[in-house]
């Protein structure tokens, strides 16, 4: 190691800037045997972050339930997930967040989570057919909500629309707790044949490494380091740690990509995401279990003398690390000439654990593959956590303390133009939803997005959801019905759940209120998965998403994102949300509460925050969404529409705007009426049956215990309720197209 001594040592305190505590770097110079030079020091500073080692999250991710009848690939074992959908085919999917860099720079923080996202998805072999995303924004009148609004859409849809991959459906989500620091989670799912899997590993001694696809430059370095922290007044020095994305080099390179995994050269590809390729140089050799040497003077770059750390750590996007088989080079090379690639022969696999960097003929880093990553000797920490005060107290919420309004039709157009409930159609237009021909949900809206798997009888059922506020209320419940709403998301479009992805968004770790709230999430997600034999495939957790404003902590709301998957097993299943013809008959699925707790109503229009979640049995949730595929495959409904924010008169509303109808209903009995039309009581659906069709359509419904209810019938496009005419559907469908783009451009 004579070369070492000519490097300078690494202190303490670089260690401290990087995120690494003291006892960590005591740890890493124990692990060396010496102290770290700077580079190794940030290599381990990266690969320790939160956002690289999950070290303070992982110990309660390994409670999840990962098993199931479709899973193929475990959480943990490959970049994403993957699960056989029948037919040959397999489905790999994945949601990760790019919250920190969309604070700083919309646009490209955006754009470059949708990049990474699809390229974990085509480095295993599969082909990108849809995406998702879920996002959370601040006070819609505050002007930086709006840039952020803007930014994030453009990029979003810029990157996604180059790329040529629709987007089929998402979510947008309005508080002030995200003001400083939205929320930007990309959901990306492919499509591969079964067995032909690309893993994310490294062996046979010799083998040579390629670097393939963009050039390496100083954008990005320090980004995942830059992801473990909170976002602060000085957070705009951290501009540098945003990585700047190319869609079309992208597109490049998924074609690319694909077509070297259809030969036989490939021992394994990851792409460089997080920690470029300090992570996937490490990743692969830890799971080959076997060691790497790479001349870093032998990266193609950008900028003229970068140096061997800023070489590493960079997080230029659109690249991959690939081991290639020895006398295969050639198949490579040719493969990115012909789709005018970068490709450069920049390692060679080794005996032992140990990944060692070269610049210039000089060593200038030699560390253990194995202790750096997660599942190895990457730090694990078990946190304290603690109740907060508010948690007991919000359960003492009271309908009864909450005088209904006089005039309710004044609520439902209240609600109907408030930016968490009204069409966000000026943010999907930013997107290209029929790019390809996968999408079926565009003239035939679903409450999840439907993607046609051409040459077969199969489609796939896929939603991201989460209710925060609910969350925020109890988070073990809060992320179960956050499952449970997924779930009914493709139960209503005719799917049948498979697995789910998440994106764990919650603020600062060592806060034991906000440990509390990642614990409790994990626990309600695990009693729902287990229920819904929906599997965790994978995901990301995201920490620190709190603001720093004059020395206080201010965290989001906690929010779990659930990305789930769905099959249709047979298209003719697939079920429309809208209501089809005058005088069909509206039938609740589920029952009716006298219960207001936790939802845009109380919140928004009488600002009342502090409330528990409503009532919600995960065993009679269950039943319903069985019955209403029962009902589906029976043939015996026209329309389903799961019953969520702004409770049942938006679900309504919702139904008639396709096809211009309306609806005329009575109010259950039980309870108040603003509970009945605007209440977010979980485990509910509406359908509507033909009249000629009742008498199958209850037969159907008898076979089962589930309680329903006769609501109305639709109308020619009055909506009238309780015989109070709350006005023509026209009126509604003007606000709600309307209302987030007027609140946005004004």
């Amino acid at each position: 190691m004579s070369s070492q001594a000519t490097l300078t040592l690494a202190t303490l305190e670089q260690a401290q800037e990087m995120g690494l505590r003291p006892e960590e770097f005591n740890r890493i110079i124990e692990i060396l045997g010496r102290t770290p030079n700077f580079t190794e020091l940030s290599v381990f500073g990266v690969m320790w972050s939160e956002h690289c080692s999950y070290k303070n999250s992982i110990v309660w991710l390994k409670t999840l339930p990962k098993e199931g009848p479709h899973m193929l690939v475990e959480a943990g074992e490959e970049n994403a997930g993957l699960v056989d959908i029948g037919d040959g085919l397999a489905c790999c999917f994945k949601i990760e967040s790019h919250n920190h860099p969309s604070a700083l720079e919309p646009y490209q923080g955006a754009a470059t989570g949708v990049g990474g996202i699809n390229r974990d998805i085509f480095t295993m072999g599969a082909r990108p057919i849809a995406q998702l995303n879920s996002l959370r924004f601040g006070n819609i009148e505050l002007d930086r909500t709006k840039w952020l609004v803007k930014g994030v859409t453009k990029g979003i849809g810029d990157y996604g629309n180059a790329f040529g991959i629709p987007i089929v459906g998402g979510e947008v989500f309005f508080d002030d707790c995200y003001n400083t620091n939205p929320l930007v989670n990309a959901f990306s799912a492919g499509i591969m044949k079964k067995g032909e899997m690309i893993s994310a590993t490294s062996s046979g001694v010799g083998n040579p490494v390629f670097i393939v696809g963009s050039r390496t430059g100083k954008d990005g370095i320090h980004g995942a380091s830059f992801a473990s922290k909170d976002i602060s007044e000085d957070s705009v020095n951290d501009l540098p740690a945003v990585q700047v994305g190319d869609p079309f080099q992208e597109k490049l390179l998924l074609e690319a990509t694909l077509e070297l995994g259809k030969t036989d050269a490939v021992v394994g590809m990851q792409d460089m995401g997080a920690a470029g390729i300090t992570c996937s140089s490490n990743e692969m050799s830890a799971a080959g279990k076997h060691g790497m040497d790479l001349w870093l003077d032998k990266v193609p770059t950008r900028q003229a003398d970068m140096k061997d750390w800023e070489i590493l750590l960079s997080e230029s996007q659109e690249r991959m690390l690939v081991v290639v088989h020895k006398g295969k080079e050639d198949i490579v090379n040719a493969i990115f000439d012909k789709w005018d690639l970068s490709c450069e022969e920049i390692g060679v696999v080794t005996e032992g654990e140990r990944v060692r960097y070269f610049m210039h003929g000089e060593l200038v880093g030699d560390v253990p593959c194995d202790d750096l990553v997660l599942g190895g000797g990457a730090p694990v920490y078990h946190r304290e956590w603690s109740e907060p005060a508010y948690y007991q107290e919000w359960k003492k919420f009271h309908i009864d303390n909450i005088e209904q309004p006089k005039d309710l039709v004044e609520v439902a157009k209240f609600l109907t133009g408030h930016e968490n409930i009204a069409s966000k159609r000026w943010v999907y237009e930013q997107y290209d939803s029929m790019v390809g021909t996968a999408n079926m949900s565009t003239n035939m809206p679903t409450d999840a997005g439907i993607v046609n798997l051409k040459e077969t009888d199969k489609a796939l059922a896929m939603t991201v959801d989460c209710n925060a506020r609910m969350v925020n209320a109890d988070p073990e419940e809060g992320t179960a019905m956050a499952v449970a709403e997924a779930a009914r998301n493709i139960v209503c479009s005719g799917g049948i759940p498979s697995a789910i992805t998440n994106c764990l968004n919650f603020g600062n770790p060592y806060n034991p209120e906000v440990y509390w709230q990642f614990v409790g999430a994990i626990k309600g997600m695990s009693k729902a998965c287990l229920k819904f034999k929906t599997p965790v495939t994978g995901g990301n957790v995201s920490f620190y998403n709190q603001s720093a404003v004059e020395g206080t902590e201010v965290p989001v709301f906690p929010t779990p994102t659930i990305g789930m998957l769905g099959i249709v097993e047979d298209k003719k299943h697939v079920t429309s949300l809208a209501f089809k013809g005058k005088s069909d008959l509206i039938y609740l699925i589920g029952k009716c509460e006298n219960d207001i707790s936790s939802s845009e109503y109380l919140a928004s229009y009488h600002g009342v925050k502090e409330s528990s979640t409503p009532k919600f049995d995960l065993d009679a949730e269950y039943d319903m969404q069985q019955t209403v595929t029962k009902l589906i495959r029976a043939g015996v409904i026209e329309s389903a529409h799961d019953v969520a924010d702004g409770g049942l008169f938006m679900t309504l509303l919702e139904s008639s705007f396709t096809n211009n109808l309306g609806f005329e209903i009575v109010s259950c009995s039980e309870g108040r009426e603003d509970a009945f039309l605007f209440g977010e009581s979980p485990s509910r659906v509406v359908v509507s049956v033909t009249e000629t069709g009742e008498d199958d359509f209850l037969d159907t419904l008898k076979e089962t215990n589930t309680p329903f209810m006769l609501l109305g019938h639709v109308t020619q496009g009055k909506i009238i309720v309780d015989d109070t005419n709350f006005g023509m559907v026209s009126e509604y469908k003007e606000i709600y197209k309307n209302s987030l783009a007027e609140k946005l451009m004004k």
